[in-house]
């Protein structure tokens, strides 16, 4: 797809922005934010100011217009693409058809390698392998991985639990395929962002509960975790830091059926058996809606006996896996990431 000359523009003043001096940087992004008891990051509060100026959201209209907003504007703050990176198109068999995906190999990578299934945020709706192509792209080659990026259904055209079949299906697929995908069967992850995190721990709850292949590694960045009750983190963080409280209702408006048990661990993974899960590691950020049920599930297995590393970027919001590209404290936290999975995924 042709990136529009004004989204062309918007991107390079977004990134010249972020290499003034600090200074300037600060007198643009407005004074310190301070809110339970973390600062925000000064790249975050800027990347926040811009987005104001150039009135970004992530919910925009309708259903069409937030994707193809988000689609255009992930240009303004994924940075210049990622290579080497080979990418191969597939096509993932379920019981409602075929899922595409799409397998991104770092150069130089040692075949069989490890391998994460990856599944993207988007609250369900929106998001797709293309708006996360550049963080995939990071995470294969900072990891050393191959990835495998999945197209699940999004809603309102699929409810719940379409998005959550075509993800546990990618997972079996990936298993079952693995030498054809030039990945280890031993070392294969699940993992996303938000929605996408929802849908990997989810994803590694029934592969247990069915008893065939378990992944090796939960890599989950603020997952959505528990749709029962409204934690303090959502009332805290409610409005102007990316991810709203109002942009939230309306993705589950969207995505879950009216009369749904909201307590169903497809849906509300916290709610669901941890025992025999693999190890994790679960990322949270401070000023984000998401942080406390994200806290909450690690806890969860914690006291299971889950081996998990939880890690909460106090000065960063909802997002920060695709902000690759401004700034650097964003990079620096995905980076972590990528050195845990890296290490979860070692050969044994």
């Amino acid at each position: 797809m042709a990136i529009p000359l004004q989204i062309r523009a918007e991107a390079a003043f977004s990134q010249l922005a972020f290499w003034l001096p600090k200074p300037v940087r600060r007198a643009i992004a407005g004074p310190p934010l301070r809110l339970d008891g973390q600062e925000l990051a000064l790249d975050a509060q800027l990347l926040l100011r811009l987005q104001k100026l150039a009135k970004a959201s992530l919910v925009r209209g309708s259903v069409e217009e937030s994707r193809s907003m988000l689609l255009a504007s992930r240009h303004l703050v994924s940075g210049p693409t990622i290579e080497p990176v080979a990418t191969r198109e597939l096509l993932i068999p379920t019981g409602d058809g075929d899922v595409p995906a799409t397998l991104y190999t770092p150069a130089g990578l040692p075949d069989p390698s490890g391998l994460l299934v990856f599944f993207h945020g988007g609250g369900w709706v929106v998001g797709s392998r293309a708006s996360h192509d550049n963080s995939v792209r990071y995470l294969a080659k900072q990891a050393g991985v191959r990835v495998l990026s999945v197209e699940y259904r999004l809603a309102p055209e699929t409810r719940f639990p379409g998005a959550t079949e075509d993800a546990i299906a990618a997972f079996e697929y990936a298993y079952a395929k693995a030498r054809d995908l030039g990945a280890d069967p031993a070392r294969i992850a699940v993992g996303g962002d938000s929605a996408g995190g929802n849908l990997a721990a989810v994803t590694a709850q029934q592969a247990v509960k069915r008893g065939g292949g378990i992944p090796a590694f939960q890599l989950l960045f603020y997952p959505a975790t528990d749709f029962t009750v409204r934690r303090r983190s959502r009332e805290l963080f409610a409005e102007d830091l990316f991810l709203t409280d109002s942009d939230m209702t309306w993705f589950e408006g969207h995505y879950v059926p009216k009369g749904t048990d909201l307590y169903n661990p497809k849906l509300s993974p916290l709610h669901g058996d941890v025992s025999g899960l693999p190890p994790a590691y679960i990322a949270t950020a401070g000023f984000d809606p998401l942080r406390d049920e994200g806290e909450a599930y690690a806890e969860k297995l914690r006291k299971a006996g889950v081996p998990v590393a939880l890690s909460r970027q106090p000065d960063l919001i909802h997002g920060y896996l695709n902000f690759l590209g401004v700034g650097r404290r964003f990079r620096e936290a995905t980076a972590e990431a990528a050195g845990a999975l890296r290490v979860g995924l070692a050969p044994r």
